[in-house]
């Protein structure tokens, strides 16, 4: 009975990989910028860059999200925010940070209401640069993280132990 569960538990993690590597569900938040990577964002999902054709889907609850894509710095009123729709993602979570404020504070470094750039606040898996970065290179840094989520193959023939 306990190799049928381990063999069942086995069977149903490798679904979910599967689901998670064709069709991540995406969450989108906004800590703080000035609205140029959302446009940018919004691009990528039209018919001319049809992200979707990865299997990306825009939603908007964190609780069914697999990644989370974060534009801007961090403000005083976000940094709270930003951090409980990262807490609400089911494991495991990803997260991608778009545009020169969400990588390193950009226009904004130095102002008295950002508290930081996302990765001091969150750990981020991929960075997408530019102010904004074009829908190709958030289309790229999307392509970049579903790579991560595929499993490396296993090797056909396997060493030895010893």
């Amino acid at each position: 009975m306990q190799r049928l569960e381990r063999n069942w538990n086995t069977a149903i993690e490798r679904i979910k990989t599967w689901a998670r590597t064709n069709s991540p569900w995406v969450v989108h938040f906004n800590s703080g910028s000035c609205n140029g990577c959302d446009i940018e964002i919004l691009a990528a999902l039209t018919p001319r860059y049809d992200l979707e054709r990865f299997g990306v889907e825009l939603h908007g609850s964190p609780r069914h999200a697999d990644v989370l894509i974060c534009t801007g710095p961090v403000t005083r009123q976000a940094r709270d925010r930003l951090l409980r729709i990262y807490e609400q993602m089911p494991e495991p979570k990803f997260v991608v940070a778009i545009g020169s404020c969400a990588i390193s504070g950009g226009v904004f470094q130095g102002c008295y209401n950002i508290v930081g750039h996302i990765d001091e606040v969150i750990p981020v898996d991929v960075y997408v640069p530019g102010c904004p970065p074009r829908p190709e290179a958030i289309i790229d840094g999307v392509v970049k993280l579903l790579g991560k989520l595929r499993p490396s193959p296993k090797p056909v023939i396997e060493e030895p132990a010893g």
